[in-house]
């Protein structure tokens, strides 16, 4: 699991902005356990050996995964890929490629990135289970992502840091180093599992659900990006962020803001607020 993602790479591994073509609080999902796992994006960031790529697809098919997202692969696609993946073809065939991690979390209401460390000032960091049954009682009304990072080291503090929380596997300390295939597979289980409420049932079976109508929109990825944007113009405006000596005071109002899942209302509002501040600046008084 080394890095921020998963330890041994397998080998050697362009990019494209296109796909070359306490316990686990579990919640019940919508119609069928299958439309929230469809909600959620795997998405793999600089990934070095194509057989990786390939693992992992086969990885997300045996757990009802079909949405893979490839940020700027060094080999893809590649008749590696394609043979390690063993009968998920068609996730391969599907999976988008892009140039950044913004572009591949565009759209997404909650991202979480997986990690073998600790991060300095880094978020909320859950266990597998915990983070799982998370995202997926997120995933029953809105797009949301796992991100893994390269192989040798992992997700960079700034790709982390574009995520609300950092998830870790529990794996035995005198030898924790995962391969990017088995810490997709490891984190695919838990989110079947969590889909169907706790108990992913075997093959042949079925559980029928009730679906909850969601009580608010879920702000996306660029609606908070864009926020964090408006929110920085403003402090520098102010005075109150100081350009020649910004300390860590945008990685700590991310870190503050990523405690909540804000919605999509509420981000207008803390926007609206940012406008009136310079509004009454530049207003003439009384």
């Amino acid at each position: 699991m080394g890095g921020g993602a998963s330890g041994a790479a397998e080998g050697p591994a362009t990019s494209d902005c296109q796909r070359c073509n306490k316990g686990a609080h579990y919640i019940v999902n919508p119609d069928t356990p299958m439309q929230a796992l469809a909600n959620v994006r795997i998405v793999l960031v600089r990934t070095s050996h194509p057989g990786n790529i390939g693992a992992a697809a086969r990885a997300m098919k045996t757990m009802g995964l079909k949405r893979l997202v490839l940020v700027a692969p060094q080999s893809f696609p590649d008749p590696v890929a394609d043979a390690r993946a063993t009968g998920a073809l068609d996730v391969l065939q599907a999976a988008r490629v892009c140039a950044t991690l913004e572009e591949a979390l565009a759209g997404t209401s909650h991202t979480i990135a997986l990690s073998a460390r600790r991060r300095e000032l880094g978020h909320r960091v859950l266990g597998a289970r915990d983070s799982a049954a998370s995202l997926m009682g997120m995933a029953r009304d809105r797009e949301v992502a796992l991100v893994f990072g390269t192989e040798i080291s992992g997700l960079s503090n700034d790709e982390a840091g574009l995520c609300q929380e950092l998830v870790m596997i529990p794996a035995d300390p005198e030898f924790s180093s995962l391969n990017l295939g088995a810490a997709v597979q490891v984190m695919a289980y838990e989110l079947r599992v969590a889909a169907f409420g706790g108990s992913a049932p075997l093959i042949g079976k079925r559980k029928t659900e009730q679906r909850e109508e969601p009580e608010a929109e879920p702000a996306k990825f660029e609606d908070i990006e864009n926020f964090y944007r408006h929110l920085e113009t403003v402090m520098l405006e102010t005075g109150f962020l100081d350009p020649a000596n910004p300390k860590r005071l945008m990685p700590r109002l991310r870190r503050l803001f990523s405690r909540i899942d804000l919605e999509k209302e509420e981000v207008n509002i803390l926007r609206g607020f940012l406008n009136s501040l310079i509004t009454n600046k530049k207003r003439p008084p009384k």
